[in-house]
């Protein structure tokens, strides 16, 4: 992968945006949780390089997820931490091998688009609502903030691993209704302290990201199909 000329001019808007927004409110609202500030600067560049189908996108995810995990744990949010470091997190490790194993052409830096059948979908859904139902059991347990959203949390982020690891267009919009979800749960965390608003942030700043990167994905298929098509006529 070369760096020049790999993103485009918007791209990079978008990751200085991102990176100075965020930036900007540890500043102002926290100025001592600098892993926040690491995992939230991780996660804006992963999700930049997934929007590219790039693998290593994949790689800063499963760093993003532990240290994601251990800020979580520091508010009691145990759904989110169980659902990077129990479930995130090996399934970005899944996910990276099986984008390194189906590139684009022989891309090693661009995985191959994969559709998924209508049984497939059911299959994804049904196996989404039983772990949405025992990981709820599970939070109650465990006595977690803000139990409903929590377990919302969990249904978005499992259909959006899922679909990562597929190789779906759709991972990043379930990703983009999963940030919708985490911003409403780290609102609900800074009525009690307000360096979480940097977190906010954080998730403000990867909903724009992960939205750019369901557009990009839905383009990629598209060169991806009419190269396909040119390459099977030679």
């Amino acid at each position: 992968m070369k760096a020049k000329g790999y993103f485009s001019k918007f791209e990079i808007s978008i990751w200085i945006l991102s990176a100075v927004s965020i930036t900007a409110s540890f500043l102002i609202f926290d100025r001592e949780s600098f892993l926040t500030l690491i995992a939230s600067i991780l996660g804006v560049t992963a999700i930049l390089l997934n929007a590219k189908g790039n693998p290593i996108g994949q790689g800063l995810m499963v760093i993003f997820s532990v240290i994601y995990g251990i800020i979580s744990y520091g508010f009691a949010y145990y759904g989110e931490m169980a659902t990077y470091l129990g479930m995130t997190l090996p399934m970005s490790v899944i996910a990276l091998i099986a984008w390194l194993r189906n590139p684009f052409q022989g891309k090693k830096s661009q995985v191959k688009v994969n559709k998924l059948s209508f049984k497939e979908v059911i299959f994804m859904i049904v196996l989404t609502l039983g772990v949405t139902t025992g990981f709820y059991f599970i939070l109650k347990y465990l006595g977690t903030a803000n139990l409903i959203p929590s377990t919302l949390s969990v249904t978005t982020s499992f259909a959006a691993v899922y679909l990562t690891f597929r190789r779906s267009p759709y991972f990043s919009l379930l990703y983009a209704f999963n940030d919708i979800v985490l911003i409403v749960l780290w609102v609900l965390a800074a009525f009690y302290d307000t360096s979480y608003i940097s977190v906010i942030v954080c998730f403000m700043m990867f909903l724009i990201n992960d939205l750019y990167a369901f557009i990009s994905w839905l383009k990629m298929d598209k060169r991806q199909n009419l190269s396909s098509t040119k390459f099977d006529n030679t």
